[in-house]
Formats: C-alpha cells, structure tokens, sequence
C-alpha cells in the first residue's frame, strides 16, 4: 500500500498554488474588488453568492457554504479523494508527491482517512464484487437481482456483491492470522462470539451493498438475505469509520450521476435507491436502519436546498415521517425546503416507479409533496383540532415549542403568523416558548444461463431485455432559536479564530506554554493552535486547515474560518482581543493554582518551597504576561 503524503509536501504545494488559477479553470470568475464571484458550481443561484479570495487563497459560498482551499474544491468539484486531489495540483505544479511509512511515534494521531480499516474494507468489497461473479451459488444472487429488474449497470454503478454461504469465507480469504482477524473485527466484517470465542463472517447468503462516505471510500455494508434468515436487512455495526446516524446510503453515488443536484430523496432502503436509478430517478439516499438524523440534515443541506422524504402511506410511515420532521427543525435555515411525499396504499417506491414511470413520478415528488409546514400544522391538527377555544390553545402548546426551534427567521416568523391565524391568538403578546430538544428514536431476473456474468458485469450490457429509462451551515445548532451571536460570540473562541487569521501571534505569546494543563476544550482548541504555530512558525491559515484536514480539530478550524475568510477585518483591535483573552486564561489558571495552594494550606502548613510558589504567583497575578 502506498504511504502517506508528507505534511510538509502539502503545506508547500498550498503554498505555490493559486486558488484563484484552480478555481477559475473551472468556473467561470469575475473581478469583484479584491476577489472573484462567481454563481456557486456546488448549488443553484441566479445571482452570484460564490467568491475567491486570492489574499486568503480561500473559497467561499454565502448561499450553500460551501467553502475551503484548493484542495478542498478539487474533491468538492471533480467528487476526488484527499490524495487524488493531492496528486491533481501536484501534476498541475509539476512536481511528484512523495510517500513516507506511517510514523508509530507516540503523540502522532494518524487522522480519518489514514484508517488502516479502509484498505479492509475496500478488498471486502472487491471479494463480494467477486463472489457475485464467479461463485459457484451466485444464480441465486443473481436471479434475485434480475427480478427486481435491474441490470449490469446499475449493479456496477452500486458495486453490488455476494456473500456466499458458510460461516468464515469472507476470513479465510482476507485473514492469515490473528492480527488481520481482529481487524476484520474492528472493520464490522467478522462477528466474535464473546462466550465460546468463535468468529465468523457477519455478512451470510446474502446480496451486499457496499456503503461510502463523501470520498468515495467502503466504510461499511448492508446485505439483504436471500433465504429465510432474520434479519432481511442487516447493516455493519458502528466502527471508528462508521457511523449510522452520519452516513447516507447511495448519496457518494448520487453525486457522481448528478454535476449538480437540485433536490435529494431521502426513501427508506438500499433496494428503494437503487431500483429508482434503475428507472432514472438517480438522486436518491437512504438512511441506514435509523431514523433521520439531524446530522444527517446538516450533510444533505451542504448540498442541496430542497430535500423530499418518501414514506409509506401506512400508520408507520406518517410515524417515520413526523421523526423525520422533528430533526429538519434545527437545520430550517431560510432558504431552505422540506417536502413530504407519501406513496399509494400497496407501493413503494420501486413499484411506484415501475408502475406510473419515471415522468409520473417525478412530477409526483416535485408536485405532490407536502411542504413541511403544512405537514406540521396537518399532523398536529389530528391530536389538537382547532375548532374548539380549547383545541386552539392546545394547537398553540403543541406548535410553538416546535416553531421555535427553526432557525430561519423569516421561516419562524412565517410559521408563527401561520399559527396565530389558525388559532386567533396573539402570539407576540406571549412569553416565548422553550424549545425542548427532540430525539428522534432510531427506529429479482428472468431465469437465464450466468456463465458470462463477469462479461456482463465489466461491459455492462442489460441483463434483460427492458432498457433502463432514461449543499447551509456546518456550524453545531442545537435545537432552540438561534440568536445573533456576534455580540456575545465566546472571547476564547474569538481568540482563536484571530489567530488562524493571523498566525504570526502565536510567536508574541510567549508564555502560552504554561496554558498546556488548561482543561476547558475550547481553550485546548486555543492552546493547540499556538503549540503548532510556536514550533511550525512559518505555516499560514491556509496550511493550518490543510494540517488537521480530516479531523476533529480540522472541523472546529474549519467553522471558526468560514466566518470571515472573505471579510477585511482590522487586525488591531483583534490583536489586543487575542492577548487580552490569553493573559485572562493565564490569570485564571494562576487563580487555581493559588486557590489550591490556599486550601492545602487550611489542612497543613505549606512548605518554604510551596510559600515561595506562592508569593510569586501572586505577584504574577497583577503582571500582563502576553503581548508585552
């Protein structure tokens, strides 16, 4: 396996490329004063909202939020991995990237994508792949497939596999000993018995769907059983690369076949996604046997402004479908859309399609689906209907707490005058109400001859005769109206974000380093970044995003950045900020030591070497120590 990308390599590549040359090859940029604008490529917009700031080599959306470096466009714009957009600018600066073996020093973290799980994975996906090919039971698999009328393509599209039956496949092909055993475990592919110590392949006699995160990369699997075994669906467990309540089947794919997505579809299933693209409908997700998440809005916001949920008609699907709109609360920026779309008594999706075509179905998806709101106010109707005073203020207890929640002001204002009209009540006359966090509870082909099914597979001819008809804000919003946090935006949080803008501070905090012990996470944030910039003096923000990429910490940076990459902000008065916000942390973390040093001495007398500690930390206490 090829080794990693130096961090110095990255940092120098960043430092000779021009985000604003990336960019513009591209899309098509206009001078705008000191950047370029554009209209977004990543969402729809009839007037440009997308800029390119040269000074700060940075990317910004200021209607979808897409944002970052160059390399952070290249995987966005042409859907690459972290080291294929590595090697995209290193071509273009013709220069070669070197590799280098993992580092197993102690205090290095490899991050995310250097997961040894992923290399795992990916071969569990090529042996299923294989399986479906070659194995001597694959009819089954393939017949299976063949009657839910899908072809090569499609199956390659969504590197379709087979699990073959018997207990340890999948083992022996991918495991010699016991190490690699234990990281079939890790992965979620392997299942160990923790009475009688037997392992076995998790996934048995069953049709495998291969799970990918943004990159593109198996981070897990489904697998839908072909003979009477229960689960019928079964998913990986939760591993250090996985995450149910995160991930969404099928949108990697869903990328892929769109350049640009107006809206997505959120069904319930693998065998729903991939049926619809069957037939056209190409812009499907699924949840992962989970309910949606709010995460799972955050990351499909990222991408589109209108989101669709399908739902069966029956008593479960409205239930699936209020807990869904329970989690699109939080994430209702204006701007925004929500619809609900339930299908016909008998269908899903699949059948739907098959039944009124792709045309029909699209219409329904685009015409038919109710808007969130009505929704909101249809479904709370059913339990507080507002034709009695009383059915009116119980509408009024039901809807407010809900109504709150929405960040969008426009959106909330709307949805409170909406309720003020249907119960007569003057809302603004009332205290508002609190919002109250909501959890969301998780919740087959003609029979022919497959001789030549790896022809089919890598040609992709139909498998049967009938052809195939032809992102805003990352920021972590807790359930409740969000209020304008300019003004009383956290100084430590403030400090640090003036220092990736301005990183040549870090060297005037000289005595930051007496910080390390501080144990609040947002001042480790604050001390991290110093630590860094103090021993890599030279690296800009732009090299500091691109450091921790891929990270917690890469995360946090990366939201503290995109509040003013684009804004020409006067750095003195934040200069001043920042060393007034590291002497108050100093002097807070002097407070405790001396605090400490006073209750030891209220049990036993303090020793001479302890008394002096204290004499200067109190005179230290009226001493500035940073920026001085």
């Amino acid at each position: 396996m090829a080794g990693l990308i130096p961090q110095g390599f990255i940092d120098d590549l960043l430092g000779r490329t021009d985000v604003v040359e990336v960019v513009g090859s591209r899309v098509k940029l206009k001078k705008t004063g000191k950047n370029y604008s554009a209209l977004c490529p990543f969402h729809n917009e009839k007037s440009p909202s997308f800029s390119v700031s040269p000074d700060k080599q940075f990317y910004y959306c200021f209607g979808c939020g897409a944002g970052g470096n160059a390399i952070g466009f290249l995987m966005d714009f042409e859907r690459l991995d972290f080291p294929q957009a590595v090697e995209e600018l290193a071509r273009q600066a013709g220069v070669d990237v070197p590799r280098e073996e993992r580092s197993d020093r102690r205090g290095q973290r490899p991050s995310r994508q250097d997961s040894p799980l992923y290399p795992v994975l990916e071969n569990a996906a090529a042996y299923y792949r294989q399986q479906l090919r070659k194995h001597a039971q694959r009819k089954r698999a393939v017949d299976y497939l063949q009657q839910r009328g899908l072809t090569g393509q499609i199956a390659k599209t969504y590197d379709l596999g087979f699990a073959p039956p018997g207990w340890d496949n999948l083992m022996n092909h991918l495991a010699t000993d016991n190490t690699e055993r234990k990281v079939l475990i890790e992965a979620g592919l392997v299942v160990e018995n923790p009475d009688s110590g037997k392992r076995y392949d998790r996934f048995r006699d069953r049709i495998v769907f291969p799970i990918r995160d943004s990159r593109g990369r198996v981070i897990g699997f489904g697998g839908r059983v072909l003979g009477d075994d229960k689960p019928k669906y079964l998913n990986s467990p939760e591993t250090p690369v996985f995450h149910k309540g995160r991930e969404l089947y099928g949108l990697y794919e869903a990328r892929r076949q769109n350049r640009q997505l107006e809206d997505i579809l959120v069904v319930e299933g693998y065998m729903d996604v991939i049926a619809l693209a069957q037939h056209g409908v190409t812009n499907a997700v699924a949840t992962l046997g989970t309910a949606t998440s709010e995460e799972h809005l955050k990351r499909l916001f990222r991408i589109v402004n209108n989101v669709v949920f399908c739902f069966d008609g029956d008593n479960a699907g409205r239930q699936a479908a209020w807990r869904a709109l329970q989690s699109c609360l939080p994430a209702l920026e204006d701007g925004r859309h929500v619809r609900f779309m339930f299908l016909p008594e008998g269908h899903d999706p699949d059948s739907l399609i098959r039944s009124e075509g792709h045309d029909a179905f699209r219409a329904r998806m685009l015409q038919q689906a109710q808007p969130l709101t009505d929704y909101l106010f249809r479904h709370l109707a059913e339990e507080a209907p507002p034709d009695s005073l009383e059915g009116k203020a119980h509408l009024a207890t039901l809807a407010l707490p809900l109504i709150e929640q929405v960040p969008g002001n426009l959106l909330r204002r709307l949805l409170r005058q909406s309720l003020e009209q249907r119960t007569g009540m003057d809302l603004d006359s009332l205290p508002a109400a609190p919002a109250e966090p909501v959890s969301a509870p998780p919740s087959e082909y003609d029979n022919v001859a497959w001789d030549g099914y790896e022809r089919h597979y890598d040609e992709t001819p139909d498998w049967t005769s009938q052809p195939a008809v032809t992102r805003p804000s990352r920021s972590q919003r807790q359930p409740q109206r969000q209020r304008d946090t300019s003004a009383v935006e956290n100084p430590v949080m403030s400090a640090t974000r003036t220092l990736l803008h301005h990183p040549h501070l870090a060297g005037l905090a000289k005595q930051a380093s007496q910080l390390a012990n501080e144990d609040d996470e947002e001042a480790q944030l604050l001390i991290a970044l110093i630590d860094t910039l103090q021993k890599n003096p030279q690296l800009s923000t732009i090299e500091l995003l691109a450091r921790w990429h891929g990270t917690a910490l890469g995360d946090q940076l990366n939201r503290l950045a995109e509040k003013e990459w684009l804004l020409n902000i006067p750095s003195a008065n934040l200069e001043q900020q920042f060393f007034d916000t590291i002497n108050t942390l100093m002097a807070r973390q002097t407070d405790r030591q001396i605090q400490h040093l006073l209750d030891k001495s209220a049990q036993t007398p303090l020793n001479t070497e302890e008394k002096q500690q204290l004499r200067e930390l109190l005179n230290s206490r009226h001493t500035p120590t940073a920026g001085n």
